[in-house]
C-alpha cells in the first residue's frame, strides 16, 4: 500500500515575500479556495497581527471543505509579554505554525538569550497552542545549518517541541544552501529522535535544489511536504508544488489527498495564480508550462505522431496540460500534419498542399515571421491557404498622430490619436480613439467599430505584447517583429505575429490576426 504524504502550501505566506507580489484580501480568499478545491491539506495563510490584510483574513477566513487554515507566527519571547503571540492564539485557524530558532549561533547572537531559555520558549509556545485547542506545528528555522554546526542542540530543540505536543516538526533549509545528499543524511538522523509520521520539510531554492531536496527528504522519511504554487518565495523562491506533487504521485508512487484525476486541475491552478498576479506564465515550467509538452523538431514530431511516449514522460492530460506542436524552418511534414489535425483539419500525407504549406512557412520565416509560439497566426494562414477565410472586416487605412500633452490627470505624457477606416459587411466606418501609445489607441479605435457588429469581442482580452528588432544593421530600416498574446475571459489564450519595417504596421498585423482568430473560434 502506498505511503501517504501530506501537502502544506505556503503561497499566501512565503509566496507573499516574493518581489513584486502583494496579495489583496480578495486575492488570498480566491487562492485559498483554489487550493482547497485542489485538496491541499494545509494552507498557511499569513501572520495575523503583523499587517492589515493578514489580520482581516484571520478574522473572517473562508469556509473551506478540505484544507486546514494555518496561522503563522514566531515562538513567544522568553520571559516577556508577547502581544503578537497572543494575537496568534486568537486567530480563527485550527492550526498554528510557530517558527523557532534551532541554530545556537542565532539563539546567542540574534535572540541574545541562553540556549536553555530558547528551549523553554519553544516548549512554552507549543504548550500554549495546545492549551488553546489548536493543532501545533513547530517550524525549525535554519535546521540543516544548525545541525551541521551543533547537531545535539538542533535535535534537542525539535525534541523539546515534539515532547510539548507539536503534531508536526517541520525541518527548514531556510538559506536554501543544503545539498540533496546532506538533506537525506540529516533527515534520517533526525528520525531517531522524531518519528517520520511527525516530520515535515520546507525548502528554499537558492541552489536550484528545492524540488530535488523535497523529494529526497520524503525518501528519507518526511511525511509533510511544504512549498508554494509556481515556486513563489523570497530570493530564489520555495519548492514548487506544481513540480513536487506530480513527481510524488506519478513518479514515486506516494499517495496524497489529491486523487490522480484531481491532478488534471494542476495546470489550471498554476495559471490562475499567474493570472491573479498579472504575470505571464513561465513557459518552461515542468509539467504545467506551455512548453512542457511542446515539440518543434520534425524528427520528434514524427515520432510522437506514432506514439507520444517516444518524447513525453507522461500524458499531458494527466495534469491538465496539452501537447503543442510548433512549425518552423526546422520542421518537417510531420509537424504540419500533426498541427493541422490538432486544429481540426484532416489531410492525407499524400496531399501536395501539405508540402506547399511547409514551403510557405519556411518562406515566411526567411522574411522574419515565426510560428513557433504564434500558433494562432499559423492556423489562420493554413486555413486561408487550404480553404480560404471569411472576410470579417477590411482595413481601408489608418492614421496615427502622436502628441506630447497633458492627460486628464494633468500629467505631461505622449498620447496617441488614431483614426481607422474599415469596411464591415459592405458598410464603411470611420472611428477615432486615443490611447497610451499608438498600438493602444489603434486597438481602441478598431473595437469601437467592431463591437456593435461582433458583440462576442466583448470577451476579448490583450495579455502580452512583445517587440523584437531584426536586421538591426539597417538602422531605422530594420525589420520589427511583434508578438501578441490574447485571450478571452474563459481562460483560453492564443498568440499571433506581425512583421514590418514599421512597428505600428507589424502591431496591426498581429492584432488583426488575434481578432480574426477570436471570431473564427466563435
Amino acid at each position: 500500500m502506498a505511503e501517504f504524504i501530506y501537502t502544506f502550501d505556503t503561497t499566501l505566506r512565503d509566496g507573499s515575500q516574493t518581489n513584486g507580489v502583494n496579495f489583496s484580501l480578495q486575492d488570498k480568499i480566491t487562492i485559498a479556495k483554489l487550493l482547497d478545491d485542489f485538496k491541499i491539506d494545509f494552507i498557511e495563510a499569513g501572520w495575523p497581527g503583523t499587517n492589515v490584510t493578514d489580520t482581516d483574513f484571520f478574522e473572517n477566513p473562508p469556509d473551506l471543505k478540505h484544507s486546514k487554515i494555518v496561522a503563522f507566527g514566531m515562538t513567544k519571547r522568553f520571559g516577556k509579554k508577547d502581544v503578537l503571540f497572543e494575537n496568534l492564539l486568537k486567530a480563527k485557524a485550527s492550526v498554528i505554525s510557530v517558527v523557532g530558532k534551532t541554530w545556537d549561533f542565532h539563539v546567542l547572537e540574534a535572540l541574545n538569550i541562553s540556549l536553555e531559555d530558547n528551549l523553554k520558549s519553544i516548549s512554552e509556545s507549543v504548550l500554549k497552542i495546545r492549551e488553546s485547542g489548536k493543532e501545533a506545528i513547530f517550524t525549525a528555522e535554519h535546521f540543516f545549518d544548525a545541525f551541521k554546526n551543533n547537531p545535539s542542540y538542533a535535535l534537542e530543540c525539535v525534541k523539546t517541541a515534539f515532547d510539548a505536543g507539536a503534531r508536526w516538526i517541520t525541518l527548514c533549509d531556510t538559506n536554501g544552501g543544503t545539498m540533496p545528499d546532506e538533506i537525506y543524511r540529516i533527515v534520517q538522523e533526525t528520525t531517531s529522535v522524531i518519528p517520520s509520521e511527525n516530520l515535515g520539510f520546507h525548502a528554499h531554492n537558492d541552489t536550484g535544489n528545492a524540488v530535488a531536496n523535497s523529494l529526497i527528504a520524503v525518501k528519507a522519511g518526511i511525511r509533510l511536504i511544504n512549498g508554494t504554487i509556481n515556486g513563489l518565495g523570497e530570493r530564489c523562491g520555495n519548492a514548487d508544488l506544481t513540480t513536487v506533487i506530480p513527481n510524488l504521485i506519478l513518479k514515486m508512487g506516494y499517495k496524497t489527498s489529491i486523487p490522480e484525476d484531481g491532478l488534471k486541475k494542476l495546470t489550471r491552478l498554476s495559471h490562475c495564480l499567474y493570472e491573479i498576479l498579472n504575470v505571464s506564465p513561465e513557459k518552461r515550467q515542468p509539467y504545467v508550462g506551455s512548453s512542457a509538452f511542446a515539440h518543434k523538431s520534425g524528427l520528434h514530431v514524427s515520432a510522437i505522431s506514432k506514439n507520444p511516449k517516444s518524447y513525453e514522460h507522461i500524458d499531458p492530460e494527466e495534469i491538465g496540460n496539452v501537447r503543442h506542436v510548433s512549425v518552423s524552418e526546422q520542421s518537417g511534414k510531420s509537424n504540419i500534419l500533426v498541427l493541422l489535425k490538432q486544429i481540426g483539419i484532416e489531410t492525407e500525407n499524400s496531399d501536395a498542399r501539405v508540402e506547399q504549406l511547409l514551403d510557405l512557412v519556411k518562406e515566411k520565416e526567411k522574411e522574419g515571421f515565426t510560428y513557433d509560439g504564434a500558433e494562432a497566426s499559423f492556423e489562420l494562414m493554413a486555413r486561408q491557404f487550404l480553404y480560404g477565410l471569411p472576410v470579417f472586416f477590411r482595413l481601408e487605412g489608418f492614421r496615427v498622430v502622436d502628441e506630447r500633452r497633458y492627460n486628464a490627470r494633468g500629467v505631461l505624457q505622449t498620447l496617441s490619436d488614431v483614426t481607422v477606416r474599415l469596411t464591415i459587411q459592405d458598410k464603411y466606418f470611420i472611428e477615432a480613439a486615443d490611447g497610451c501609445g499608438p498600438v493602444d489607441a489603434l486597438a481602441h479605435a478598431l473595437f469601437k467599430a467592431l463591437l456593435p457588429i461582433y458583440p462576442s469581442l466583448k470577451t476579448f482580452r490583450l495579455y502580452d505584447y512583445k517587440v523584437r528588432i531584426f536586421a538591426s544593421e539597417r538602422g531605422t530600416g530594420a525589420v520589427t517583429r511583434v508578438m501578441i498574446e490574447a485571450g478571452d475571459v474563459n481562460g483560453k489564450r492564443w498568440s499571433t505575429v506581425g512583421i514590418s519595417q514599421d512597428i505600428i504596421d507589424a502591431s496591426f498585423q498581429a492584432l488583426y490576426d488575434s481578432i480574426i482568430y477570436k471570431l473564427i473560434q466563435e
